[in-house]
């Protein structure tokens, strides 16, 4: 078959592998000068930031991925962090989320004086929570009979009760742990799909699973180094690239994608792949076909305000991740989700990769990718709200670490929703497509397929499974294996 993949981000990359590997011949248009999509690079004044995804999990997915490309490139590798997160609490508490379950149950206990057991039992819950859905509703379509009559669909329909589907992480999570601090550590994981602890479903608290029971990790060559390696593995088995090439139409003719066109020529195929944010995928390619009304209405997760900062001077209290909480979690989330604003106090997350690749920065300086979850705004004034957020975030940080970081700043870079949505095509410049803050937002994600449209397919974060570079890994082989299945 002859395949066209519009976009290379890294769902974009996974599906031509997994299309190439099967014999197929592929084209990937991209728009921008180079692959990557949010997984991208910036080297400025003697630093290297990677500019978007930060935390590497389930690398697994990465691995079976190059495997299915000749001859993988020795330049792939990871180790696994012994602390994945430091975490700050405006009172003085600092845990370190140790990467062995019992070490971190110690560390919670020393710190809170939480029971060890309480924290080990939680962790096999989220591990339980994991197993019994990660098979029907991360690995397969959730828009095809033969999930639901899955022995996997099965195990999940048996734990329903036991799923949180009825309460929220954070009621979950409050009734479990009951520590405030505890709490809150746990709940922030609902940032990693863009949404509101307060409001999305119990059952999210898989996501901690993966940090703290299979562990975080740190790929050499950084975080844009897995976007090389699958490029790299599409190129050793034969796809196409074309970069600088807009698409500016899907072409359908019958109900079926017959191929695209760009600013030139038309380019014809058997199927067709959007790796295009499903919005403007539909807004601008497929003019003619109505986005379903679902999609449409649905909330948009969070998106991120990102400081790129050199910093003069090494910080041994910080690792490779770190959380400065605010003191109102919960006030931060209605200011982002509710009120559309950036909070007063909000949680700032801070990156150093030079803690573990020191040519990162320059000698006796530190490389800080800081980030804040914001509304998805990409027509406010981010210039102005940038500047705010930046003395806010300046003020905590003086507060938790005891030191004036504004004069150790040697050179910036800033990425806000605006950057986001233009550089990247995420409608609004949300960072995972649609939230998950309501118990049946993994059922109203946009199919990997199109249910009008024959030969056409989607992949990304603004599709099933969701948003995050594990996520999208699967959803390129979701969309890879029903390729293989239905278009011979």
């Amino acid at each position: 078959m002859k395949a066209i993949i519009i976009g290379s981000g890294v769902a974009g990359l996974a599906t031509a592998v997994r299309l190439a590997a099967a014999g197929n011949e592929v084209t990937v248009l991209e728009s921008a000068a180079t692959y990557g999509g949010k997984m991208g690079l910036l080297e400025q004044d003697g630093f290297r930031f990677d500019t978007g995804p930060s935390l590497f999990t389930m690398p697994y997915l990465v691995d079976d991925l190059l495997k299915l490309a000749p001859q993988m490139d020795a330049a792939w590798g990871y180790e696994k962090l012994d602390v994945a997160c430091h975490y700050f609490y405006e009172d003085g508490v600092r845990i370190q989320a140790h990467a062995t379950p019992e070490k971190f149950a110690a560390e919670v206990t020393q710190k809170l004086g939480v029971s060890e057991q309480v924290v080990l039992d939680y962790l096999n819950h989220c591990r339980q929570l994991f197993e019994w859905t990660s098979k029907t509703f991360l690995e397969k379509s959730l828009h095809e009979l033969s999930t639901y009559l899955s022995r996997d669909a099965l195990q999940a329909v048996q734990h329903v009760f036991q799923l949180g589907l009825f309460q929220s992480m954070h009621e979950s999570n409050q009734e479990r742990l009951k520590h405030p601090k505890l709490v809150q550590l746990f709940n922030r994981f609902a940032t990693y799909n863009g949404s509101s602890p307060y409001k999305a479903p119990g059952v999210l608290n898989n996501i901690a699973h993966l940090e703290h029971n299979q562990g975080a990790f740190f790929p050499k060559g950084g975080m844009r180094n897995i976007a090389d390696q699958i490029y790299r593995a599409a190129v050793r088995l034969g796809v196409t690239f074309q970069f600088d090439t807009r698409v500016t139409e899907i072409v359908v003719a019958d109900n079926r994608a017959v191929g695209v066109k760009t600013g030139q020529e038309q380019l014809n195929a058997d199927v067709v792949v959007s790796n295009m944010d499903i919005v403007p995928t539909y807004n601008h390619l497929l003019k003619s076909h109505r986005i379903p009304n679902r999609i449409k209405a649905q909330e948009p997760s969070s998106s991120a305000l990102i400081f790129y900062w050199g910093i003069k001077g090494n910080f041994d209290e910080l690792g490779v991740h770190n959380i400065l909480f605010s003191d109102d979690y919960q006030s931060e989330f209605e200011h982002i989700f509710d009120r559309q604003e950036l909070n007063s106090d909000p949680t700032v997350y801070i990156n150093i990769t030079s803690k573990k690749a020191p040519s990162d920065a320059p000698a006796g300086c530190e490389n800080w990718f800081v980030m804040i979850n914001v509304p998805a705004l990409p027509d406010a004034d981010w210039q102005a709200l940038a500047q705010t957020a930046k003395k806010r975030i300046l003020a905590k940080l003086q507060r938790v670490l005891k030191v004036d970081i504004a004069p150790l700043i040697m050179t910036e870079n800033v990425l806000d929703p605006s950057g986001i949505a233009t550089q990247t095509s995420s409608h609004l410049g949300a960072l995972y497509g649609p939230s998950s803050n309501n118990r049946l937002a993994a059922f109203l994600r946009h199919p990997n397929f199109s249910p009008q449209i024959k030969h056409l397919y989607f992949c990304g974060g603004s599709v099933h499974p969701g948003g995050g570079v594990p996520l999208c890994l699967l959803s390129a082989k979701i969309v890879a294996d029903r390729i293989q299945r239905n278009e011979k």
